[in-house]
């Protein structure tokens, strides 16, 4: 009774800055368990404390000792501080081998805590779902699936603990840090992959093949009723619309009685456009595939994002957790043909053109929304009007949802890209991507283009460790280049989208928005102008089209003209002497035979 009371003290301290609670008493309080085998750190203090990484270790296994024959144990990885990333694999035949669990008649269910540190709801949740099934309490669960779970992935910033990282979250009363031990965000690196730790979680997606991906976290911004959040990206803006559309009708109706029945309150995952007047609406994000959401919807696999609301308390957003994976599990285990059915429509198909670039649409859509009620009042402090919640209820009937729904930049599928042998750093990840890459050899038969950068500009700061770039481009026909040794990437295979999302420059998640080629934005090589001028005579004399065009460029352009360094780079550039290699993306592209495509609308609602 001490040690909880001076649990309740402490959250007291450090949450006594956030807004009034509503009172909660839901039914999954029942889940908890006072005392006897397995009772987590979570529950002997009364839903405070969230255990440390040698003791999460240490009762993982734990679980293992107690269930033998149904759990394992595994490293799947190790963080640059050299801490081991765990895995417990659950079975109910005791198949713990990835070849085993990837061809069983069950489906399997992958769940990821801590990819940010600090929101580590999903450890706690399911340590106490895997000890009900450990001591017979839940023996159905396993009946229905196979179970992955990774208890904390991000393992270095679960250990630069504290009472202050998370301004705005309610608990538990020492938390992670959000990024790693080189200050990454792990969530913002499914794509480019400088992380050991997103690439221990693409190696075991590769090799046990889940068949639904569960990603929690805790969410960031404004004050509303709801205390657990999920999503994906919708119908309307996904690549893989007929996964998402499987997971409306037979995921979200089972998931969400299940929460609403223990006394949660499921709700959109939905951002506020403007945090000091919440009236104004809501932001409808749509993942880009730097997120394990966004990738998974790129990838074709079936990925829940789920965003536990920060002001909720930590007992009340563990046991929300509980449920929702709960009811998770029940719809996959109900509807896994209908979900696999969707997987391999997707898989199958691959457009003509990709989006990928969106922007929120002017044209919104209203929704009822549980919001919470709140005050405006000039802040002294801030100089401007700011929102104080006062921890009432308050409804909206038709409040605004503006969803990234405007097409801002469509690519062409090109039929394969042909990467350089240099890049085997790229081949490895694209490996890790899933993405079947073929080495050629003999030579090139097919017409090819090349990119050359025409604008281009790198970010002013830096962004998750890189300067990222943009660049516009003019496609030129690719001559006389010997493929021998090169590596085919063709985009008619499954993982077809993900590969032109990584591998088309013009993609935002891109290699080469990431600065994996910023070498090719370096000239090595000049001209020396005793040596230019006699040869530019010569080219010119020998050329008569290349100086007709020189004497119009004079003509044309004065300050050309009056520049003598811009008048000796430009005849440096056109000749051979010129560093062909210079702003071309490496990367070469085949397409089909040049056909009208129709412009395609975009789905609505």
């Amino acid at each position: 009774m001490l040690a909880s009371l001076l649990f309740l003290s402490a959250s007291m301290t450090y949450d006594s800055h956030l807004p009034p609670l509503l009172p909660w008493q839901g039914q999954s309080l029942s889940l908890i368990q006072q005392a006897g085998p397995l009772t987590t750190d979570f529950e002997l203090s009364d839903g405070y404390i969230s255990p440390d990484y040698k003791n999460t270790m240490a009762f993982v296994e734990r679980l293992v000792a107690a269930n033998p024959t149904q759990f394992k144990s595994q490293i799947i990885g190790y963080s640059n501080s050299k801490r081991a990333i765990k895995m417990v694999v659950a079975s109910e035949q005791g198949f713990f081998d990835a070849d085993q669990l990837a061809n069983s008649t069950k489906p399997t269910v992958l769940v990821q805590a801590g990819i940010h540190a600090g929101e580590i709801d999903g450890k706690d949740a399911m340590f106490m779902l895997l000890r009900d099934i450990a001591t017979g309490k839940r023996r159905d669960i396993l009946k229905k699936v196979n179970i992955l779970f990774i208890p904390i992935l991000n393992v270095d910033g679960h250990e630069r603990s504290g009472h202050f990282n998370r301004i705005n979250q309610r608990g538990p009363s020492k938390m992670g840090f959000r990024t790693n031990a080189n200050n990454l965000n792990l969530n913002r690196d499914f794509t480019k992959l400088d992380t050991p730790e997103v690439k221990s979680v693409l190696k075991v997606i590769n090799d046990y093949n889940p068949n639904l991906y569960v990603d929690v976290h805790v969410t960031d911004g404004a004050d509303y009723q709801y205390d657990v959040t999920y999503g994906y990206n919708p119908v309307f803006a996904s690549e893989s619309p007929a996964i998402s559309a499987a997971l409306d009708q037979y995921f979200k109706p089972v998931i969400d009685e299940k929460l609403a029945s223990q006394g949660h309150i499921p709700g959109p995952l939905v951002f506020v456009m403007n945090k000091r007047n919440f009236k104004e609406g809501l932001a409808g994000w749509v993942a880009t595939p730097r997120f394990s959401n966004g990738w998974g919807d790129l990838k074709s696999l079936p990925t829940i994002l789920v965003e536990n609301h920060s002001l909720k308390p930590y007992k009340q957003r563990v046991l929300g957790t509980y449920v929702f994976i709960d009811g998770a599990i029940d719809a996959l285990s109900n509807h896994s043909h209908e979900l696999a059915n969707a997987v391999k429509k997707e898989q199958a198909f691959v457009p003509k053109e990709l989006i990928v670039q969106r922007g929120y649409s002017k044209t919104p859509v209203e929704i009822e929304f549980k919001g919470i009620r709140y005050t405006s009042k000039m802040s002294t402090l801030s100089g401007q009007t700011e929102v104080q919640y006062i921890g009432e209820k308050e409804s909206y009937t038709n409040l605004p949802v503006y969803w990234q729904k405007d097409v801002q930049k469509r690519v062409e599928v090109p039929k394969a890209f042909f990467i350089p042998p240099v890049y085997t750093d790229l081949i490895e990840k694209l490996s890790l991507h899933g993405v079947s890459v073929n080495k050629l050899v003999g030579e090139n038969t097919q017409p090819l283009k090349q990119a050359k950068i025409d604008k281009y500009s790198f970010a002013k700061s830096p962004f998750e460790g890189r300067f990222r770039v943009t660049a516009n481009f003019d496609y030129k026909p690719a001559i006389n280049v010997n493929l021998d040794g090169w590596f085919e990437v063709t985009t008619q295979q499954k993982a077809g989208e993900l590969a032109v999302h990584l591998l088309h420059p013009e993609a935002p998640d891109s290699f080469f928005a990431w600065g994996e080629f910023n070498t090719v934005f370096q000239r090595t090589e000049y001209m020396e102008n005793y040596a230019l001028i006699p040869f530019a005579r010569q080219m010119l004399k020998d050329n008569p089209k290349l100086a007709l065009a020189f004497d119009k460029k004079l003509k044309n352009d004065k300050s050309f003209a009056n520049d003598a360094n811009a008048r000796l780079n430009w005849l440096y550039e056109h000749s051979p002497f010129y560093d062909q290699a210079y702003l071309k993306y490496p990367i070469l592209m085949s397409f089909e035979e040049e056909i009208a495509i129709p412009e395609q609308k975009d789905k609505e609602i």
